[in-house]
């Protein structure tokens, strides 16, 4: 009995430790990813693109948001924001401050779930069930009006279901998004459409990659897919991965850069076939505050450099 109280006490205390770890160190170790992507026309110069995704935002996170402002040092030429900014009522001037000076630089975005609904307690284990892929259900609304309006009115281009343009260095780049997928909300059939003869890359945007809007986005003619909303599996097991992606991704492109193709579900990028898009999924900066842990899955922006085709 003795024996059996020692390991008991042993695992509770590991136990404990993993937790305090998850809950108290890795959630706030922000790092930058950074990827070279072979997307441009031949003798084009590379463009670098800052990746923001799923911060999660509310005003007491100081740290997190003194790690986005100095992301302006990267001096990138745009910024792609793939949504799930706020967490809290009250967020929306503590986001716009952590960005700062970004603002003013040329950007795209679109809305995650918890850009319209605030965070609700729930069960953190139905993540791992086959329920996490549904929406949220929730009912108290968040100022995402007051979101947009924060974005656009310092020049970022909302890309909620429509299709826009930036002309970057004299250079014309065109991009097509649209609202959550995760709630339902995208509208596939308001940005179904050949890509511009002119433009030297289509870029989709989508907060979370259901193969549905990967699909749609690469049979138009994107080069590339930006994402989040997977938070890369958030709670992952060393040495083996993702359990869950949040959507209907397959947990090998949970996080970073992969090829994608209609058909490539759980198929490896190396049999990517010609015509097939580039996809960066971003595990974001941010968790819920219902549930803040991060396990072997690091807090993240990824810095893309999009440079010519060999």
């Amino acid at each position: 009995m003795r024996a059996l109280t020692k390991t008991v006490l042993g695992v509770g205390a590991a136990g404990a430790g993993v937790l305090a770890w998850a809950s108290l160190v890795e959630r706030n170790a922000f790092v930058l990813r950074r990827f070279e992507l072979p997307v441009l026309p031949q003798g084009a110069e590379p463009l670098r693109v800052l990746h923001l995704s799923d911060i999660h935002l509310v005003p007491r996170q100081g740290r997190k948001a003194q790690w986005l402002r100095h992301l302006e040092s990267l001096d990138p030429d745009l910024i792609v924001n793939t949504g799930d900014n706020i967490a809290a009522h009250d967020a929306v001037p503590a986001v716009l401050d952590a960005f700062g000076s970004l603002l003013d630089r040329p950007g795209v975005f679109v809305l995650g779930s918890n850009d319209y609904f605030a965070p609700k307690v729930k069960n953190p284990f139905r993540y791992l069930t086959r329920h996490h892929a549904k929406g949220t259900g929730d009912t108290s609304r968040l100022p995402t009006s007051d979101l947009v309006h924060g974005f656009t009115s310092r020049g970022w281009v909302d890309l909620t279901n429509r299709h826009d343009k930036l002309v970057i260095r004299g250079r014309r780049f065109d991009f097509v998004g649209v609202d959550d997928p995760h709630l339902g909300y995208d509208r596939l059939d308001l940005v179904r459409r050949p890509p511009h003869p002119s433009a030297e890359l289509t870029i989709g945007v989508t907060h979370a990659p259901y193969q549905r809007v990967l699909d749609a986005f690469v049979e138009d003619g994107a080069g590339l897919v930006i994402a989040g909303h997977t938070h890369g599996g958030q709670v992952c097991v060393p040495g083996y991965g993702a359990l869950v992606t949040n959507c209907d991704l397959d947990t090998s492109r949970v996080k970073g850069v992969s090829r994608w193709w209609p058909g490539a579900a759980h198929q490896p990028s190396s049999a990517a076939p010609d015509g097939a898009a580039w996809l960066e999924v971003c595990a974001g900066l941010g968790t819920s505050p219902t549930a803040p842990v991060r396990l072997a899955c690091r807090p993240e922006a990824v810095l893309l450099t999009l440079v010519a085709r060999g």
